[in-house]
């Protein structure tokens, strides 16, 4: 075992090493970029895309790209674990049809891991902020999952609002709250911020206010604004924003910390269409792409598109840290509120 596994590394760290076909053209800084990006993108004709983002949300920016530059984006859309164990497959397999991605930070850094992807160059980078670009620059965060509270307005007071973490343990949300069954990383990253003793002894008091685990973070809004779970504990504040749009009595709001987890646009290294793929990723990172993002009601990570969904302090969840202690954080959260039962994920 110990073999197989050494030698499984050594494989990945050698993918990784190994050079990639299209490095010069991601890299390219000339000023005959757009216009070499454009005309080599048109005359690959089409992209291929594996993502995440539903797509409810995803084909009203692809369409948008598509009219822009004349270019078809293909997309491939599933959950994170499914589009990685996807790429994975094809890629042991020799097959190397993807040639962009855009999806959960944590299977992008898996990705990246195992020498999928190529570091990039964008001039739409300067907008972004240096915590969602990760040292490597293997990939760069398109947009922000943040973790906050929701409550049902009809259920909660004003008054009763909680206004920091400790306020959930007051013994009036006891079998009222409601926890996403698989937030593990936001755990982890709670703890560590808190200080591991002090923090999961937090962590344990409000498994003791016996909340209702349900998994799915658009679930656990709906929950929320139906009144079935008076007070989310952790939600996507996009999730409760969308409900508040349709006038749904839900309201959200940020606690200190803050964390997000970040979503991100990528180039595959051995892409069969490298024009395309990193035309995709410019645009998904310019102010028109991160605009559409914002109109989808989730939350662009550039500084220059303003959002009343990231208009507060926050701390980003780092996709190698949930990868590297992802063994540790999932077996306590397993064992503090699932009674030792496996994580299931349901993530974007």
């Amino acid at each position: 075992m110990r073999f197989v596994v050494l030698l499984a590394t050594w494989m990945a760290c050698f993918a990784a090493l190994a050079q990639s076909p299209h490095r010069e053209l991601y890299l390219y800084r000339g000023a005959d970029r757009d216009q070499r990006l454009l005309a080599g993108a048109q005359k690959e004709k089409r992209a291929i895309v594996y993502t995440s983002l539903n797509l409810k949300d995803s084909v009203p920016i692809v369409q948008a790209f598509e009219k822009k530059y004349g270019v078809k984006i293909d997309l491939w859309r599933s959950s994170s674990e499914k589009v990685l164990q996807r790429a994975l497959t094809e890629a042991r397999a020799g097959r190397f049809a993807v040639d962009g991605f855009e999806l959960n930070g944590p299977e992008m850094e898996a990705l990246y891991r195992e020498g999928l992807l190529e570091e990039f160059w964008s001039p739409q980078l300067v907008n972004i902020p240096a915590q969602a670009i990760p040292k490597h620059r293997h990939y760069v965060a398109d947009r922000l999952n943040f973790f906050t509270i929701a409550w049902n307005t009809k259920a909660v007071k004003p008054s009763e609002v909680p206004n920091s973490y400790e306020d959930l343990l007051n013994p009036r949300w006891v079998g009222k709250l409601g926890l996403e069954a698989s937030e593990v990383d936001w755990f982890g990253s709670m703890v560590k911020s808190m200080g591991e003793a002090k923090g999961l002894e937090f962590f344990r008091k409000l498994a003791q206010m016996k909340p209702q685990i349900r998994t799915g973070h658009t679930l656990m809004g709906e929950l929320v604004a139906s009144g079935e779970i008076p007070l989310a504990a952790s939600i996507y504040n996009h999730n409760a924003e969308r409900l508040v749009a349709t006038g749904a009595p839900i309201k959200w709001k940020a606690l200190t910390p803050t964390f997000g987890r970040p979503n991100a646009v990528a180039v595959a290294k051995r892409a069969e269409r490298p024009y395309a793929a990193l035309l995709f990723a410019d645009f998904m990172l310019s102010l028109e792409g991160q605009r559409l993002i914002k109109e989808r009601n989730r939350v662009p990570a550039s500084n220059k598109v303003d959002s009343n969904l990231n208009d507060f302090p926050y701390q980003m969840i780092d996709p190698a840290v949930v990868i590297d202690e992802a063994d540790k954080w999932e077996s306590l959260w397993s064992q503090i509120f699932l009674r030792g039962t496996a994580v299931k994920r349901e993530r974007e």
